[in-house]
């Protein structure tokens, strides 16, 4: 179950991603917004690859610990940046008003936290 919630969180946030660039969330960070759209959009999207690489290497690492302890930080991390969202959704530069980029952003968020909770349960019962 814990594999199908990060592959889900995971495609939520790769969705979001896409609408991000739709609704040109460069113009809400902070290096990127003092730069004309056609720079910062290149930059925005180019910076994903990286982002995107290390997801999938990490994310199906060899070795058990690092996979595992990768997958725990990204669900962190989806529950951390709905919370970024939400903070940032009455900034006028906002454009994340649609029910489905909430869905992909908050839906990611539920997946995380839901992958959080399991793994904690699982630690626990491996303790115990």
């Amino acid at each position: 179950m814990k594999t199908i919630l990060y592959y889900l969180g995971l495609a939520a946030l790769f969705t979001h991603e896409l609408d991000a660039v739709l609704n040109m969330e460069w113009r809400l960070l902070f290096h990127l917004r003092v730069l004309p759209d056609a720079a910062a959009s290149s930059i925005f999207i180019a910076l994903h690859l990286p982002l995107f690489f290390a997801f999938f290497y990490f994310g199906h690492h060899k070795i058990l610990k690092i996979r595992e302890r990768f997958r725990l930080i990204v669900a962190v991390f989806l529950v951390i940046h709905s919370g970024l969202h939400f903070n940032l959704s009455d900034h006028e530069l906002y454009q994340f008003n649609s029910i489905i980029s909430n869905a992909y952003i908050y839906g990611a968020a539920l997946c995380g936290l839901a992958f959080i909770i399991l793994s904690w349960i699982h630690r626990r019962e491996n303790d115990a």
